[in-house]
């Protein structure tokens, strides 16, 4: 019997490896990939609204802090029970990050977000807004 290695151990070897290298790089890429692409638009949406909500919930909060008042709580209520969206973004940012897309790329797809909706935002108060 020859010291070399079998061609079959070989070939099987080498299947082995091919299969770990492309398994990791559908994990790497493809996975992540194709995650941002189903869940891209929704992230955007709620990172731009969530934005808003924390906002409006700081104002609010400060608003009965410096004027009490009956109207400034139920600001501040309102605003809480839209501190849901926050939570759904939380939800899906953890989601994407196990699904390996990197924290660089979940920043960029939220500031692309709030970008695009801000550039709405604006469109719509120019097209509706009274000018005296």
């Amino acid at each position: 019997m020859s010291k070399l290695i079998p061609k079959r151990i070989l070939l099987t070897l080498n299947l082995l490896a091919l299969v770990a290298v492309f398994g990791y790089g559908i994990q790497r890429f493809a996975v992540p990939f194709v995650s941002i692409q189903l869940h891209g638009a929704n992230y955007k949406e709620l990172v731009f609204k969530c934005d808003s909500v924390m906002r409006d919930h700081f104002i609010a909060k400060r608003e009965v802090l410096n004027r009490p008042s009956e109207k400034a709580i139920q600001s501040l209520k309102a605003a809480e029970v839209g501190l849901l969206n926050c939570h759904e973004y939380d939800l899906l940012r953890k989601k994407l990050i196990d699904l390996g897309v990197t924290e660089n790329r979940l920043a960029r797809l939220g500031l692309e977000g709030v970008e695009e909706k801000e550039k709405d935002v604006r469109s719509f108060v120019e097209t509706h807004e009274i000018r005296y």
